[in-house]
């Protein structure tokens, strides 16, 4: 491993312009089974090889090495990166995300033969500090469901009248939001939705979650209502007829709306309602699962309908609302202090 004069490990810098993993046929191939094999995403794959790549610069690059020695890595050198990055202040999870990238990596390359030994297999970080998510509480989740219709007619107010693709933009955003909502969903999942996905009478739909995982959905009467009026305001607009296949919430050009899109728009309704704007759509996910826990819906339901794959991911939200009851108690009890 590399030394500056004082003795110490070189500190980890922003990513070198030529560095040496994305050109290694060894990350390539790593890269394509997980897109093949683990059916890894776009932002999961960019991920890895950006911590892939930061191990590398650090390791070879810097040395003015031009290719990776993955076999010549030991223990050692896997912690000093590690150390390093902790001194720089990196905080825990990405380290544990670092650590567990580089690890399948070697994984890999040891099924490949390319390694011998697993230099990240034995390391520990310590496990991060769990953070309770942030929830709407049901008012606030009734001002943000109102604010798209609120917002395209203050808008349409300044007009003479309001044009019909605002009617439609106030319509597809108000329908996205109950979707959110109802069901629990991230905005990809929102958004990769398709017309033949859903039941329009049940209610019940199929959605692709992480790792392309299927699991079964379900909205309520409020949602399939905005929905309805969505796609009727869709097809006046003469972008989707209500029954075409195909993307369910789709831009003024006719194209599936991307997750970006939901962003900047989330904030303008943030506004609109009166919440912070640094809250994010998946706030929305986090209040479905608490608020049904609460409401007494069982766990094993709530982690079937998020489409979490361990128990423990849905546990979480029992502490939310377990913090609620105690501040309710403390303020209400006469013998709680």
């Amino acid at each position: 491993m590399m030394r500056t004069a004082s003795g110490k490990a070189p500190p980890v810098a922003p990513l070198a312009v030529h560095a040496v993993a994305p050109r290694d046929e060894h990350v390539a191939g790593f890269l394509r089974y997980l897109r093949a094999e683990r059916q890894a995403s776009r932002h999961t794959l960019s991920s890895y090889l950006i911590d892939i790549t930061q191990f590398s610069d650090y390791t070879w690059y810097r040395k003015g090495r031009t290719e990776c020695d993955w076999e010549g890595v030991e223990a050692r050198h896997a912690r000093a990166f590690l150390v390093e990055l902790n001194r720089q202040g990196l905080a825990r999870t990405s380290l544990n995300r670092k650590r567990s990238s580089l690890r399948s990596l070697y994984r890999f390359l040891i099924r490949e033969g390319v390694a011998t030994a697993n230099p990240f297999a034995g390391l520990q970080t310590g496990k991060p500090p769990r953070r309770l998510p942030g929830v709407f509480d049901r008012d606030q989740v009734a001002r943000l469901l109102d604010a798209p219709a609120a917002y395209w007619k203050r808008h349409a107010d300044s007009r003479d009248r309001p044009g019909a693709g605002a009617l439609c933009s106030a319509a597809r955003d108000s329908a996205l939001l109950e979707v959110l909502y109802s069901a629990g969903l991230r905005i990809s999942e929102a958004t990769g939705m398709n017309l033949e996905d859903l039941d329009v009478a049940t209610g019940v739909f199929t959605v692709r979650g992480k790792g392309n995982k299927e699991r079964l959905c379900m909205l309520g009467e409020p949602a399939l209502r905005a929905l309805g009026t969505y796609l009727e305001r869709r097809a006046e607009q003469g972008l989707a007829g209500v029954r075409e296949r195909g993307a369910l919430f789709r831009n003024a050009l006719g194209g599936r709306l991307t997750p970006r899109s939901v962003q900047r728009q989330f904030k303008l309704y943030l506004r609109e309602a009166e919440l912070p704007v640094d809250y994010s759509p998946h706030r929305l996910r986090h209040s479905f699962a608490t608020h049904m826990l609460s409401a007494g819906a069982d766990l094993r339901s709530v982690q079937e309908l998020l489409g979490h794959a361990s128990l423990s991911s849905t546990q979480i939200y029992t502490h939310v609302d377990a913090d609620r009851l105690k501040e309710a108690y403390a303020k209400a009890h006469p013998r709680a202090r």
